[in-house]
């Protein structure tokens, strides 16, 4: 697992108006704290920060402050909802050889057989390891997988020193029969009736019923009785 070195600087400011002035400058707000020390409260480059996370989410980093370093871990980024930049950042302070509980990401690799159908359950599997050896991923192979078969938490294999803290048996991956035609196209006029959108009928829709009501025509004049009648 590989440690990025990130520059903090002492925030002794607060508030949403400092904050503001803290991102324009390009800086994230952040606080750091763990192991019953004092929380500190502290800024990071926006662009140090945004370029070590490309790690990962558990990139370990080491945080230079105050003329000393800190191995830390981002324990919660909040991100702008609309713009592409963070606005507050939680640090939680780590030791060397010390376990951690993280949340690790499930990347799934190859495909499966034909008219088979992914359906990827848990994105990410939670995990004890040590704070400087966090796995960055797991890769799980779902090449040539069947319908009907299916990837729990336990068949997912782990680095030494990595426990698996998600229950054993719960689901990652399972594979499923493709849909028909026919049901995709039942279950797309489903979810358009339920959001009162009314289809246009097709040409083939249009023809059918013309000569529908044609046939209904002829049957309507061969059953009428003439015009005729005996004096």
């Amino acid at each position: 697992m590989a440690e990025v070195r990130i520059t903090a600087q002492p925030r002794t400011e607060f508030g949403k108006g400092y904050a503001r002035r803290t991102r324009r400058a390009g800086l994230v707000p952040a606080v750091l704290y763990g192991h019953g020390e004092d929380v500190r409260h502290l800024s990071l480059s926006a662009r140090e920060f945004s370029k070590a996370l490309k790690g990962g989410s558990n990139t370990l980093l080491t945080v230079a402050l105050d003329g000393e370093t800190h191995l830390a871990l981002p324990k919660a980024v909040t991100r702008h909802p609309i713009r592409p930049e963070f606005t507050h950042v939680d640090l939680l302070l780590v030791r060397r050889g010390e376990k951690v509980t993280v949340d690790v990401a499930v990347h799934l690799i190859g495909e499966p057989a034909p008219e088979t159908v992914v359906n990827q359950e848990l994105t990410s599997l939670t995990v004890e390891a040590e704070a400087t050896h966090i796995p960055q991923s797991f890769d799980v192979s779902i090449a040539g997988k069947h319908v009907g078969q299916s990837i729990l938490a336990g068949d997912i294999p782990l680095p030494s020193g990595t426990t698996l803290v998600t229950e054993a048996d719960n689901l990652v991956v399972g594979f499923l029969a493709a849909p028909t035609a026919e049901e995709l196209e039942a279950e797309l006029e489903e979810a358009e009736a339920e959001v009162g959108i009314e289809r246009d009928a097709s040409d083939e829709e249009i023809e059918a019923a013309a000569e529908a009501e044609a046939s209904a025509e002829q049957d309507d004049d061969s059953a009428a009785p003439s015009g005729d009648s005996a004096s």
